[in-house]
Formats: C-alpha cells, sequence, structure tokens
C-alpha cells in the first residue's frame, strides 16, 4: 500500500511538473478542414496570436475528410499531454455527432475544453428573381408556392443545410434541398438562378450583395451584424426566437492536465480580446467570444442537444 500511495504521489508530481514546464516544445492546432475555408482562417488567426503568449510555435495543420468527424477523432484519441490540439466547431461537435452513424467520439466526454474563439452568423440571401424583398415576403411566398422555391447547401447535414432546415421548420412551408460540395458552387449556382436561395456565411456574400446580384433579406443571429447593419435578424423580421449561429473553439484531448488546459485558456482568451485579432474577426464577420473551459463545456452541450433534434428532425444522413 505504501509502494503504491508513493508511486501515486510520484506520478502526480511529474505531471505538476510538466505541465508546470509546459509548453516545451511546438503545439500542433488540427483543423479538421482543408485549407483556405472559414475554419482555417480561425485556427491560423487564433494560432498566430497565441504562439508568442506560450513561448512556442503553434503549428496548423489541415487534415479534411467526413465533414470533419475523422481529423476530430484523431484529436480525441491523441496524448492528453497539451501537444494536440483540435479546432472545435458546430459541425464536428454538434452535427457530426448525430449525423453520422457512428463519428467515433463523445463531445462531451472525448474532449477537454480549452475556449471559445467566436461566433458567426450567416445571412440569408435570394436570387433577386425571387419576388420577396423581407423575409415575411418570402415565408408569404414559399406557402403560396409549396415546394417550389428551392434552397442549396454546402453539403448535407453542414451548418448551412440545417440552418436552412430550422428556418423551414420554424416558417412552417415547403422546399426543394440542392447539396452542393462547398459555398463556391452553391453560390454560383444561386447568381445563376438555378436555386432560388442560400444561408451564406458573410464573406462571399458581400461582394455579391452589393453589386446587386443576390438580394440579402436577414441575417441569423440574435443580433444585427455591422457587416450588414442595414439588414434585420430572422427574429425580428419574422420568427422570433430563431438564431443558427456557428461556434469555434479549441479542444484538447478529454484527461489534459487543469493546469496545461488553464495555460492554454489563458492565452487564448488574451488572444480573443486584443484589439487586433478582434479586428481579423470583425472583417470576416466573427464576434469574438472568449470564455473559460467551464463556459465552452456547457455550450458545447447546449448546441449538441439543438442541432441533434433539428438532424433528426430532417431526417439528414451522411453520404
Amino acid at each position: 500500500m505504501k509502494f503504491t500511495l508513493s508511486f501515486l504521489s510520484l506520478v502526480a508530481l511529474t505531471a505538476a511538473a510538466s505541465a508546470q514546464d509546459y509548453p516545451t516544445r511546438p503545439i500542433t492546432l488540427v483543423v479538421p478542414y482543408t485549407a483556405g475555408g472559414g475554419n482555417d482562417i480561425m485556427a491560423r488567426t487564433a494560432g498566430d496570436k497565441m504562439s508568442p503568449l506560450l513561448g512556442q510555435q503553434i503549428v496548423i495543420e489541415n487534415r479534411g475528410g467526413a465533414g470533419g468527424s475523422i481529423a476530430t477523432r484523431q484529436v480525441a484519441h491523441a496524448a492528453p499531454d497539451g501537444y494536440t490540439l483540435g479546432l472545435g466547431g458546430t459541425g464536428t461537435l454538434a452535427i457530426d455527432p448525430t449525423l453520422y452513424s457512428n463519428a467515433g467520439y463523445d463531445p462531451r466526454k472525448d474532449f477537454a475544453p480549452i475556449g471559445l474563439i467566436g461566433t458567426s452568423a450567416l445571412v440569408l440571401v435570394i436570387n433577386p428573381s425571387i419576388p420577396a424583398h423581407t423575409v415575411k415576403e418570402l415565408i408569404a411566398y414559399a406557402k403560396a408556392n409549396p415546394g417550389k422555391l428551392t434552397y442549396a447547401s454546402a453539403g448535407v447535414g453542414s451548418g448551412i443545410h440545417l440552418a436552412a432546415e430550422y428556418f423551414r421548420f420554424q416558417a412552417g412551408i415547403e422546399m426543394t434541398h440542392v447539396p452542393y460540395k462547398g459555398s463556391g458552387p452553391a453560390l454560383n449556382d444561386l447568381v445563376g438562378g438555378h436555386v432560388s436561395m442560400y444561408f451564406s456565411s458573410l464573406p462571399p456574400a458581400i461582394g455579391l450583395v452589393k453589386e446587386g446580384k443576390l438580394r440579402a433579406l436577414a441575417v441569423t443571429g440574435a443580433a444585427r451584424s455591422p457587416i450588414f447593419p442595414e439588414l434585420p435578424t430572422v427574429a425580428e423580421a419574422a420568427l422570433p426566437g430563431f438564431e443558427a449561429v456557428l461556434h469555434y473553439g479549441i479542444v484538447a484531448p478529454a484527461g489534459t492536465p487543469k493546469p496545461i488546459v488553464d495555460k492554454l485558456n489563458a492565452a487564448l482568451r488574451q488572444a480573443v480580446m486584443s484589439d487586433d485579432m478582434k479586428q481579423k474577426l470583425a472583417a470576416d464577420g466573427t464576434e469574438p467570444l472568449a470564455s473559460t473551459p467551464e463556459q465552452y463545456a456547457a455550450d458545447i452541450d447546449k448546441e449538441e442537444t439543438k442541432w441533434s433534434a433539428i438532424i433528426k428532425k430532417s431526417g439528414a444522413k451522411a453520404q
């Protein structure tokens, strides 16, 4: 018994010393999508600001596939030593566990949340040929023409797809889903009039709306967006309580020592609240959202509960 207690004490002391010295080498932040997208930009922006605060480089590693679930599963099974982190988002932590029959991880049990980075709303855009200039007019048109409206998505089960499904449920309308392999092709076909509407992330929609190629009706956040201040939210325009936003954060494998989690959280919070990063996030329509690990854990739980119910109701399945 004495030997066991002594051994456990030694292990605890070693872990504490290791956490105190952390980090002593570069940290890998895994982005579960290909380079160039919103998730990648979010990770690189945060990593660049956190690296000097931690005294070690944060190296971004892109691993796309299966809606982000493959790389997220790899992060969950990585050594809990603080040197492999993952970019967590609505897609991987709130949608994939229900969308895929076996994602291979539990968003509540298999990760140690570090903290949130930010939240980003979507904008509801339609082809100008659709006779609607407000959300109420769009809903009225859909009800008068059941099934005539088509809505594009960046793929089955994407946040954009499920935001449209959520809108459909709340509005009580029928629309036809047309999935695409990414936002680019979806927006191109929307501009071309091949589909009626799309819930777009903010950056790629700005130019198209200003040029008159698309008509913006509302944003999906709880408050108006500084990028489109003239647009109402969907909630204030027609559907009280409606909110469909994408959340971004950083997670570590479950079992990562608390001192390491706390050190990473402190660096992340300082980065997110810096004026430089606030400006960079705002330029992409993202609202900074610093949090504690406990607050991020509560957010993951809340978001998974919300989106899993929408997935089940829509009948969406990974293809």
